[in-house]
């Protein structure tokens, strides 16, 4: 009993040493003890010793006690070599390895024995010797492998068999004798078996986790262990599932890390082991893996830009998550409204985007997305995305009255984007600088109202701005028109006292008042004419003074808002020329001294001239004859004085061209004698000589009314009152001898007769 109580111990004890070896041992298998033979043949004659020696790998001797063991049962303690004589298999343990292989040995009684060597392992070459017990006596040796002769062994003491294997093979040999050396004996051996070792365990398939929750990593380890006594063979190994290589095939690593199982993963598995020389192969017991799917929980949806807050034309990017969810899972994104999906990805990852490309107004709306990996899709929340839309070039409008704005009209500026997302801030320009400005929360623009001035002619402007970027509208010209004022009439003559020949200036000017302003001017309420002015200053019109201009004077001012008329000036005109009164006051004396017989004279004139008159003559209407090439004063030139007829005459002078020379003014003066000079011109044709003038009285009037009759007078024998000679121009040309005829004319036409009391005081 104590016997036993010790041996449980020292095995307890050896199992615990055994958690301390070799990292490179598989889990739970001890390294062997290894079994040799002395001599190294598994089968010996009877009567024969065979020393049995039990040792480690380090083939250090043994510490401590060796069990031995016989027919798989204890047999005894001892040391580690011991001497045997019965046939028998044979095993040993001694501390820190586990218990060695089986070794069978034989002790035969036949005469005949085939021998192998011991100890063999699988891919060794072993030697094969077949023995009599009178060797020397046996002859003719041959060996045979179930039953077959093997090659090349005939008469031979030894052969080797190459690359043994553990495959159950009988093998036995045959020897001749002669018995005095006549007669043939043939004796053959048992039958043998090899003992062929295990050159390393079939290898066992280790996994980290038989049901793997898909989408973790799982670790495949091939376990086997080499003999110690053959430590430097090298192996390879390999991993298969369902009969399809895992990984990169053969590979020194006992171990294959697999990063994410997936449900497809599922299957048998094996791993196999075999030598590099390719001679040894193992293979596994094959395993059952089941992958897990986990299903998807907690699913998320993010918006890239954070927020959801998008400006048109960005790009935005919807990342669809979850927080758990194991194998293939299938993201698909929606936006309301829509019932077909904006995308859909199947992959093997808890999350996947989904990006929209240059984002519209459209696109704007709660967005949500959903996962799903067989057991039904989840939904996340739904997200709002925005999408802000800068504003576009805002169109500035003017909102007046009537068409033409006035002075005094409430204009309203309008400005408006037509894009743009609000609120949107618009601002007012008048020539650059702000007017103000107005927020608009929704479409339709903003307005500012401005009470029109002359001052706010010019250019106007608006911008808009979201906060996305201003946007300025083009430029809109406002031209405000004022209605003229009431122009102010001022007359302008060369001197304080304005005398007949005179140019009177009339200059008509309105203060305010938008351009073109037309000034028409006025005497008595008829027209003189007309002036347009395109700036500031009004407008002149001037006048060759006449006895007939003095009077009443005004203006009107008109730029199609209505016209303005001036105040009436009155304005006086003398009688007398100012280059002519020396000469009228020298010669009004005389004038009045004759009157008597000029009188007496334009009597017997004109019976002179009727007795004269003959058919053919001058035209009883009074209408001067006049070539075409002579210069004709225009009625409307010179206003008529008294209707004139002229008296004519049956052959005309030629050329003649009468001209009055002189005449009284101002017909309120009861005391004047009036009188009413004109002149003849006689020229010879082709003649050369110098042209003179006759001047003739052709009426004259001794009463003191106003309604004094008129007398035609004309013959060419008049007495010659006054004459002057005309200066001859031969180089000029007919428009130019009429400038100066009518220089002269407005010359003789400042001639007039004075007050005869007045012409006494001067003289």
């Amino acid at each position: 009993m104590p016997m036993l109580l010790w041996l449980l111990l020292l095995i307890l004890s050896e199992q615990m040493d055994y958690n301390g070896t070799r990292a490179s041992v598989p889990k739970g298998v001890a390294p062997k003890a290894v079994l040799l033979l002395d001599p190294p043949w598994s089968t010996a004659f009877k009567g024969e010793k065979v020393t049995l020696t039990c040792r480690g790998i380090s083939q250090s001797p043994a510490r401590g006690d060796t069990f031995w063991y016989r027919d798989e049962k204890f047999w005894k303690i001892q040391h580690n070599v011991i001497q045997i004589r019965e046939s028998g298999n044979y095993q040993c343990k001694i501390r820190g390895y586990s218990l060695s292989d089986a070794v069978h040995v034989e002790f035969s009684h036949d005469l005949l024995i085939l021998q192998a060597s011991h100890p063999v392992f699988e891919g060794d070459n072993v030697t094969l010797r077949c023995q009599g017990k009178e060797n020397e006596n046996a002859r003719e040796k041959v060996y045979y492998k179930d039953g077959k002769q093997l090659p090349n062994s005939y008469n031979l003491d030894f052969i080797i068999v190459n690359s043994v294997s553990r495959d159950n093979s009988k093998y036995y040999c045959t020897a001749t004798w002669r018995i005095l050396s006549i007669v043939p004996i043939k004796r053959t051996s048992k039958s043998l078996n090899i003992q062929v070792q295990e050159l390393f365990l079939h290898p066992v398939l280790r996994v980290s986790s038989s049901t793997p929750i898909e989408g973790s990593p799982m670790t495949l380890i091939c376990e086997t262990q080499l003999s110690p006594q053959r430590p430097k063979v090298q192996l390879q190994f390999s991993f298969f599932r369902d009969s399809q290589t895992l990984g990169s095939g053969w590979s020194t690593s006992p171990e294959l890390q697999i990063p994410a199982m997936w449900t497809e993963d599922s299957g048998s598995y094996w791993c196999e082991t075999e030598t590099v020389t390719h001679n040894i192969k193992k293979r596994s017991l094959t395993s059952q893996i089941r992958v897990q799917r986990v299903p998807v929980s907690n699913v998320n949806l993010e918006i890239q830009p954070t927020g959801g807050q998008l400006i048109e034309g960005e790009n935005m990017v919807l990342i669809c998550s979850v927080a758990q969810g194991s194998g293939t899972v299938t993201f698909s994104w929606h936006k309301e409204g829509r019932v077909r999906s904006l995308g859909r990805k199947t992959q093997r990852s808890l999350l996947a985007e989904l990006h929209v490309l240059m984002v519209k107004e459209s696109d704007a709306g709660r967005y949500y997305c959903a996962a799903d990996n067989v057991h039904g899709p989840i939904l996340s929340r739904w997200i709002q995305v925005t999408v802000r839309i800068p504003v576009s070039h805002p169109i500035l409008t003017f909102r007046a009255p009537r068409v033409q704005a006035l002075v005094g009209d409430l204009l309203e500026l309008h400005c408006e984007s037509l894009r743009g997302s609000p609120p949107i801030l618009y601002r007012f320009y008048h020539e650059d600088v702000t007017l103000g400005n107005s927020s608009a929360t929704s479409g339709g623009g903003a307005s500012f109202n401005l009470s029109l001035t002359a001052e706010h002619s010019g250019n106007y402007s608006c911008d808009a701005d979201n906060g996305l970027g201003a946007q300025h509208s083009h430029g809109v010209s406002l031209r405000v028109t004022v209605p003229v004022s009431r122009p102010i009439l001022t007359l302008r003559a060369p001197g304080a006292q304005a005398v007949v020949g005179d140019v009177l200036e009339l200059h008509c000017e309105s203060l305010r008042g938008s351009f073109p302003i037309l000034y028409w001017f006025y005497h008595e309420d008829d027209t003189l004419g007309k002036s347009s002015a395109h700036s500031g200053g009004g407008a002149s019109f001037n006048l060759s003074l006449t006895t007939e201009h003095s009077g009443n004077y005004s203006c009107e001012a008109d730029n199609g808002l209505g016209a303005q008329r001036s105040e009436v000036v009155t304005f006086s005109v003398t009688g007398t020329s100012r280059n002519r009164t020396g000469l009228t006051t020298a010669g009004v004396t005389g004038l009045v001294l004759s009157i008597l017989s000029l009188a007496a004279a334009a009597a017997a004139l004109l019976h002179y001239a009727r007795a004269q008159r003959k058919p053919g003559g001058l035209s009883a209407t009074g209408t001067s004859s006049h070539s075409p090439s002579e210069c004709q004063e225009p009625s409307s030139s010179r206003p008529s004085r008294i209707d004139l007829q002229e008296p004519t005459h049956s052959k005309p002078l030629a050329p003649v061209e009468l001209e009055p020379m002189y005449s009284n003014v101002n017909p309120g003066d009861s005391n004047l004698i009036y009188s009413h000079i004109w002149s003849i011109q006689h020229t010879k044709e082709n003649s050369g000589e110098m042209p003179f003038r006759q001047i003739e009285v052709r009426w004259q009037c001794f009463t003191e009314t106003a309604n004094c009759p008129t007398m035609h007078q004309e013959h060419k024998e008049l007495t010659v009152l006054y004459s002057e000679l005309k200066k001859k121009y031969p180089d000029d040309s007919a428009g130019e001898d009429c400038s100066r005829g009518r220089a002269h004319e407005d010359d003789e036409e400042n001639y007039e007769n004075m007050p005869r009391a007045l012409l006494a005081s001067d003289h």
